[in-house]
């Protein structure tokens, strides 16, 4: 028998494999709003509106993937009535919120947690990185809520079409 080379130790933490993705609910609307203390702070006419939840691992490769997903998702129906047009192609908004809530644990009874949520040190940057990062890809505004706000969302589910999108399975 040779020797053999001795295999190294790897040490991994849980909570990295187990730390939850940077969730997105997308819904197809026909027109929909966002109201604070009884002002509309934005509105899109036709577009996606987007629920973001920021968790503490997420990073800006997270938003990078996750902005490109949202403006080329084809959602919106074509001439044949298939669902083969992006919101890019449909010239159509985003709205998007901040929303924590995406991350509630009822692991313990019915009294949801979000401890898995971001902080606000560390979400607010990511929420204004995915806003640019919308922006751009867009090629124009997109209309947000204001992180940390109580928001009252208005919408019309056109089709109904939603969508839970998932950056670390990237789906």
């Amino acid at each position: 028998m040779g020797s053999q080379a001795a295999i190294p130790r790897v040490t991994v933490r849980w909570e990295v494999l187990n730390s939850p993705p940077m969730r997105a609910v997308i819904q197809r609307a026909s027109s929909a709003s966002v109201t604070i203390e009884n002002e509309v702070a934005g509105k899109i006419d036709g577009g996606l509106v987007v629920l973001l939840g920021i968790e503490e691992a997420d990073t800006a490769e997270d938003i990078e993937w996750l902005a490109g997903k949202i403006v080329n998702l084809r959602v919106f129906r074509d001439d044949t009535g298939a669902m083969n047009r992006s919101v890019l192609e449909e010239g159509g908004g985003i709205l998007l919120i901040s929303q924590f809530t995406l991350f509630a644990s009822t692991k313990k009874g019915t009294k949801p947690s979000w401890h898995r949520a971001a902080r606000p040190p560390a979400a607010i940057p990511l929420y204004e990185a995915m806003i640019a990062k919308l922006t751009a890809a867009l090629g124009r505004p997109v209309a947000t809520g204001r992180f940390g706000a109580m928001m009252q969302v208005a919408l019309v589910n056109d089709g109904p079409v939603t969508l839970l999108l998932d950056t670390k399975d990237r789906e």
